[in-house]
């Protein structure tokens, strides 16, 4: 799902001796390895001073694609300034959510906007992503600590029951590609790749006697839909919620 929280970039560049990259982040530097790497991409051998300034509407680590939203808005900032076309702005950000290790298929799947499965994997038009129909209103809450991407993708053990249940769920998704099977499948994979916490589950459970609801991936971290007051209330108990919508515009300059 792509949401109307997401993540704005204001960058600027000059000319200077060496390469330097400056983040920050809801005004505090950070580390930003993915914005970091998609930068470098697209400024190659050129010696620049690059300044980003990124503000966030969600938490990071958490399952938002937070990481892959800061990375592309610099990204399509940075190009535009270059003169380099959007498609340059959209590899830069991909390659660097693989390189760093930090995601595989966030910007693939925020490259149309709306609701996407991502039937092959890649960048478009490599990869294929499809949209799902529909523009739910949508409730998230955050229920646990944080939880790297990096540290569950470079696990062999969860990796292997990822891919043991993933690949069996996105052909049962493109057998019916709508809401309620994208709700169910994602819970029912959540349970059994073993990536929900007790704490997780029981947040699951709370939110279904208002609607559906499954984790965020990968974050300790709930998406819902249903009766948005309702859930926000059960799953306010549980930590911080927000409420949003699908966006279907994608990625743009403002």
């Amino acid at each position: 799902m792509c949401l109307s929280l997401g993540a704005r970039s204001e960058v600027t560049i000059q000319p200077a001796s060496r390469l330097s990259v400056t983040v920050t982040i809801d005004g505090v530097t950070d580390r930003a390895e993915v914005t970091r790497e998609a930068v470098k991409h697209l400024v190659g051998p050129g010696h620049y001073e690059v300044s980003v300034r990124t503000t966030l509407d969600l938490p990071q680590s958490q399952g938002f694609g937070m990481s892959a939203a800061g990375a592309l808005s610099t990204s399509m900032a940075l190009a535009k300034m270059l003169g380099l076309s959007r498609q340059k702005a959209f590899e830069a950000a991909h390659i660097a959510e693989i390189k760093t290790g930090c995601g595989l298929g966030d910007v693939s799947a925020i490259h149309r906007g709306g609701m996407t499965v991502r039937e092959r994997p890649g960048l478009p038009p490599i990869g294929k992503v499809s949209r799902i129909p529909g523009t739910p209103k949508v409730v998230l809450a955050v229920v646990g600590r944080k939880l790297l991407t990096k540290s569950v993708l470079s696990d062999p053990v969860k990796a292997r029951a990822i891919n043991a249940s993933g690949s069996a769920m996105v052909e049962r998704m493109l057998e019916r590609p709508n809401l309620e099977n994208l709700m169910g499948l994602s819970k029912t994979f959540a349970i059994e790749s073993g990536l929900a916490s007790k704490k997780l589950a029981m947040a699951i459970g709370a939110a279904e006697e208002f609607g559906m609801a499954s984790m965020a991936m990968l974050g300790n971290s709930v998406f819902a839909v249903g009766d948005l007051v309702r859930l926000k209330d059960a799953l306010s108990e549980f930590g911080d919620a927000f409420t949003c919508t699908i966006d279907t515009n994608g990625p743009r300059t403002l």
